[in-house]
């Protein structure tokens, strides 16, 4: 499996936006009002996560009537999500610890970019 393409699907897997919505789609099929009420996001913030995991093929859209519906576009995403849940059982303490990896938040308390990333945008 090419390393890059697998770190590219991890990149898309580590954004805490994009991480809301796949959550807020493992029950099943929502419309875009609903996951922007459950994941609190601004519609057109949404909007742009939602064609970005579409055009990764993590989601798929669907159009009912007037509205368009969104959905896992595999089943998989959600053993990956499952996974991870595991896997932090394990690990979460020495995670949390880890330096390396230090999230900022915005003012609702929520991780947005690791500070890293943040420091390397400034540039």
């Amino acid at each position: 499996m090419n390393k890059g393409l697998k770190a590219k699907l991890f990149r898309g897997l580590g954004d805490p936006t994009r991480l809301a919505v796949l959550e807020a789609l493992r029950p099943g099929p929502r419309c875009v009002s609903d996951l922007a009420q459950v994941t609190r996001l601004a519609q057109p913030n949404l909007s742009m996560h939602l064609a970005c995991l579409r055009a990764c093929g993590l989601v798929r859209a669907r159009r009912n009537g007037r509205f368009v519906y969104y959905e896992l576009a595999d089943p998989r995403v959600i053993e990956v999500l499952h996974g991870a849940e595991q896997l932090l059982q394990s690990i979460a303490r020495r995670l949390e610890a880890c330096p390396r990896y230090e999230t900022a938040t915005n003012s609702d308390g929520q991780p947005t970019r690791t500070r890293r990333e943040l420091r390397l945008r400034r540039r």
